[in-house]
């Protein structure tokens, strides 16, 4: 079962997804599935993904109409309340808080923040890169005040090395964007 936070990550990523128009459930499910795209990142259940729509309506981030298919049943079609939209977009810059956030959260972050485009990308980048620094730097001054020895300087270590990877791969995130930039503006 997924967690609380996996779930809310989720969540706010639909907000996206529904950002750019707005969709039926399943339409939305078989966007979710593309190895391309978040289905990369995780998979959904046909059942979750609809009771997390429920959810998204019930707090108001999404509202519905009723479209008419002939002899069929009417469908639902989900589109994005303002307040949905505000809340995807304070999330869609925000950096993770954690560097353990960064495989699933920062991904679907980052895959969103693209569908906005290279600016929304931009901000996510750069806000995450410092936080990032500042974890890589906190957690230097720990290694720096223990002794050579400790079991707890080499688990800190092996973080260290985790976070200087991190920053590698954001930066070279950051300089992909801003070639395609250049690109585009030529």
């Amino acid at each position: 079962m997924a967690s609380a936070k996996q779930s809310l990550t989720i969540e706010l990523a639909l907000l996206g997804l529904l950002r750019r128009q707005p969709m039926h459930p399943y339409e939305l499910f078989q966007q979710l599935q593309r190895k391309d795209a978040l289905g990369f990142i995780w998979q959904v259940k046909q059942s979750h993904l609809y009771a997390l729509l429920d959810r998204l309506e019930a707090d108001g981030y999404l509202s519905h109409q009723l479209e008419t298919q002939g002899s069929r049943p009417p469908r639902k079609v989900l589109s994005l309340t303002p307040a949905g939209e505000a809340r995807f977009m304070a999330w869609v810059t925000t950096p993770v808080a954690h560097g353990r956030d960064m495989r699933l959260e920062f991904l679907a972050k980052f895959y969103c923040a693209r569908l906005e485009g290279s600016s929304t990308v931009a901000q996510l980048l750069e806000r995450q890169l410092a936080c990032c620094r500042q974890w890589l730097a906190d957690n230097e001054e720990r290694i720096a005040r223990l002794a050579t020895d400790s079991f707890e300087r080499i688990v800190l270590q092996y973080r260290a090395g985790q976070l200087q990877a991190t920053i590698q791969w954001l930066e070279a995130c950051w300089r992909e964007i801003t070639l395609q930039d250049e690109i585009e503006q030529n």
